[in-house]
């Protein structure tokens, strides 16, 4: 998958202490050695840390890289491949512990615990091509695809199972000519993309959608959050085998499909709502494997054709860069111009 200008392997390694003493992770090592995609990278302490947590850890007390026995930890691997090599079929890792007595560890002295030589596979499959979501106009990929975004670290455990729908997923806000996301700030109207048209971004096949949730007021909590609203009112568009688009967060009313249509690429779904767990106006945009926006893994896409305005922190309206990009997925906050979709 190629997001920003990088190529990116993303993926998690659960972690679970089977021990009965604490262990502090000081190391991990991933390679390949396959002739054609050789590389080797090594995470040491203190850069764990940024890519570790403890599930059901405190934040105040979280220790990620110290495992507790029978407690879990979850490593998010965001591995750059290099442009001019491909992507290698399966990925060695290496994790060294020791435990937590205070002692030095090393592995010379036969002191450090070490999981040795265990593979991942690669998906080999190919990565969807999505059309625009919107019309044109500029609009801001919030909390979309890093490893530090709040959409990668998201899980959801649902009926003994534990899912990551939102791995590869963006909460889509438009900026308005003022340069911001809205020009007020106590109703959905004040916010530029509430009502905003939202298209279909290839063929496929409605196969789930809810409508009827009343949209919420700005920055007002819903009064209660369940996994039956929590998307709002949504759309589930199948592109492809395993291949689904969610749309959620539309406008209560607002949408223009029906189960199990087959629609076209551009056809308008709904309008861009305030609806389900969200605080202002915004299209919360996922791909996964399964016909659920929740019970499912998020898998990765790309766009076919925008600009790249640069990152939130810096866009000012008449001062930013402006470098076309293809077939690639904009990072946690970039902004971006979508395209007139007339066009493609």
């Amino acid at each position: 998958m190629k997001i920003a200008g990088d190529r990116v392997l993303a993926y998690e390694l659960h972690v679970t202490n089977f021990d009965k003493v604490p262990l502090r992770m000081t190391r991990v090592d991933i390679y390949s050695d396959q002739q054609e995609s050789q590389f080797s990278q090594s995470i040491l302490a203190p850069d764990l840390l940024g890519i570790m947590v403890e599930v059901g850890a405190n934040g105040a007390e979280n220790q990620p890289d110290l495992i507790a026995p029978g407690r879990r930890a979850i490593l998010f691997m965001w591995i750059k491949i290099a442009l001019n090599k491909p992507f290698p079929q399966t990925l060695h890792h290496r994790i060294v512990f020791h435990s937590d007595n205070g002692s030095q560890a090393s592995e010379d002295a036969g002191n450090a615990a070490v999981l040795n030589d265990f593979l991942v596979s690669v998906s080999r499959r190919a990565v969807p091509i999505l059309n625009p979501p919107f019309h044109n106009g500029v609009w801001v990929a919030g909390d979309g695809p890093a490893n530090d975004s709040p959409h990668r670290r998201s899980f959801l455990a649902i009926d003994g199972q534990v899912h990551a729908p939102e791995r590869f997923a963006s909460d889509w806000v438009k900026v308005g000519s003022n340069g911001d996301s809205k020009h007020g700030n106590s109703r959905n109207e004040d916010y530029w993309d509430f009502g905003q048209p939202v298209l279909a971004v290839t063929n496929g096949e409605v196969t789930d959608l809810k409508d009827g949730i009343a949209d919420n007021v700005p920055h007002v909590p819903p009064k209660e959050i369940t996994l039956d609203n929590i998307l709002g009112n949504y759309v589930i568009l199948k592109i492809a085998p395993s291949t689904f688009v969610t749309y959620a967060h539309l406008k209560n009313g607002s949408i223009q499909v029906a189960l199990h249509q087959h629609i076209q690429q551009g056809v308008q779904i709904g309008l861009v709502g305030d609806t389900g767990q969200a605080t202002a106006p915004h299209l919360h945009l996922e791909v996964t494997n399964g016909n659920s926006g929740l019970e499912s893994e998020g898998i990765p896409f790309v766009f076919s054709h925008f600009t790249d305005l640069g990152p939130g922190t810096t866009y000012e309206n008449d001062k930013h860069p402006s470098k076309p990009r293809q077939d690639i997925l904009p990072q946690k906050d970039e902004v971006v111009a979508f395209p007139d979709t007339n066009k493609y």
